[in-house]
């Protein structure tokens, strides 16, 4: 398809409008014009069907790992399972100890050839010299947010080759992070030292269901750590991002806490909306934060719902389901999940009268963007965007089976369910990379987002 054309007959869909007719013209990979519906053009422009559709910016997904798959041929099977999902970009995560200036040029020559979606990094810093190099980080690789684990103290790092780490260097990290400005601290928020404890003592005992794994983990110890990451943003003047949150204890301290300071901004996954910690489903379910109470699901869909939590992101790690396999201590954590959020917030949120199309767009591509430094490229359909469109059939019933999707990981956690509401159509700047179910760009399309603080905001490359 050619990168000029107008899409005819859609209902956008965006988090500023909500729902509209409105015809796009793109020109040059980016939105050209909004268009009265049946607007003529100049001649010779293609027209695309989107009659019966709605059409959504292409979405975002803020939160997947690289690396855990077949770490160089899993540029072109995420991405492929991305696209499949509606998403046009995906921000990946990379944990190491040592400089990401070498982690940077691998990955690149891994993924400039095969990515279909466009990307982005986020770099985990765990030893001093992240701290010294993280200016370096930011201006030469636009990567501007970082992620440190709380719990990563003593020896609690060493499985993964990550040096110990403390609150002073917490303190540094967040500290630096505030003198370059808008850079985002993605904090994981778990007091390890509890959760230790409890864990050994469960072991003992012979405790393994995902109930004893979200036992071992309690609310308080996701709740006291986000206490305290906000009590040292809030006096370092940072910004940081809580992911993966999971708990409504949680959730009401970071309700409280931004009454008196901004910048907190708040992640969950799909996972916390649909399972809790009674799911008959053994090692298959055990991920970081655990599935939790039933009232912890509620309570995220009620941040969803009412703006306390603003992205909604996987978490998407493509182990084998073999990695499961095993007793539930030693079993892997986390699972696939990017190419189905869209279709459980439809089926499971806008379907059963939880959230608006609006608040769907917001959640998967304004909020995304806006924190981490991809608009005004991503995450709209105002002219001069880049021509990123999820085009979406509401109604299309689908029962979900891993082997379609496309991912080096071989199940999901909704093999077998019947989700309403799919993407039938990906484009990524005016490139139509999925559609009706089928793969149909090239890899290699996928282009790294250089991204830039707000005050100087860059493009992709």
């Amino acid at each position: 398809m050619s990168h000029d054309f107008v899409l005819r007959g859609g209902i956008a869909v965006d988090a500023q409008h909500g729902e509209r007719p409105l015809d796009l013209l793109i020109q040059d990979g980016r939105i050209a014009a909004h268009l009265v519906p049946g607007t003529p053009v100049g001649s010779g422009v293609p027209e695309v069907s989107a009659q019966g559709l709605h059409v959504f910016p292409g979405l975002i997904d803020a939160h997947i790992h690289f690396g855990f798959g077949e770490k160089i041929t899993e540029y072109e099977t995420e991405t492929i399972y991305a696209a499949q999902g509606g998403f046009t970009t995906v921000l990946g995560y990379f944990l190491n100890n040592e400089d990401y200036t070498d982690v940077y040029r691998r990955e690149q020559e891994y993924a400039r050839t095969r990515a279909h979606v466009d990307y982005g990094f986020h770099f985990s810093v765990a030893n001093e010299m992240h701290v010294r190099e993280l200016a370096e980080y930011v201006n030469k690789y636009g990567v501007t947010s970082f992620k440190y684990f709380m719990n990563f103290k003593g020896e609690e790092g060493r499985y993964l080759g990550l040096d110990g780490t403390d609150d002073g260097y917490f303190y540094d990290l967040l500290a630096q992070a505030a003198r370059l400005g808008d850079v985002k601290v993605v904090c994981h928020t778990e007091n390890i030292e509890i959760v230790n404890r409890l864990r050994k003592r469960f072991q003992a005992e012979g405790r393994d269901t995902l109930k004893d794994w979200s036992a071992s983990k309690p609310a308080f110890t996701e709740a006291e750590n986000c206490v305290r990451a906000m009590m040292f943003a809030e006096h370092l003047n940072a910004r940081i991002y809580i992911p993966h949150l999971s708990t409504r204890m949680a959730l009401d301290e970071v309700r409280k806490w931004r009454q008196r300071y901004e910048h907190v901004y708040v992640e969950t996954c799909p996972h916390y909306l649909t399972h809790d910690e009674n799911a008959d489903i053994g090692p298959l379910g055990k991920a970081n934060p655990p599935f939790r109470s039933s009232d912890d699901v509620q309570a995220m869909w009620e941040g969803l719902n009412d703006g306390s939590i603003d992205v909604v992101a996987s978490d998407h790690v493509p182990r084998k389901k073999s990695t499961k396999e095993r007793p539930l201590w030693l079993a892997s954590q986390g699972f696939p999940g990017t190419a189905t959020i869209l279709p459980v917030l439809l089926s499971e949120g806008y379907h059963k009268g939880r959230l608006s199309l609006a608040r769907i767009a917001a959640l998967l591509t304004q909020r995304p963007a806006e924190i981490f430094n991809l608009d005004p490229d991503k995450g709209s359909l105002q002219i001069g965007a880049h021509a990123d469109l999820t085009l979406v059939d509401l109604n299309k019933v689908r029962t979900v089976k891993a082997e379609e999707l496309g991912s080096y990981s071989d199940y999901s956690l909704y093999d077998g369910w019947d989700l309403k509401g799919w993407p039938v159509r990906t484009i990524v700047r005016g490139e139509t990379v999925m559609q009706d179910g089928k793969i149909v760009g090239k890899p290699g399309y996928g282009q790294y987002l250089m991204r830039t603080l707000k005050s100087n905001q860059g493009k992709s490359q």
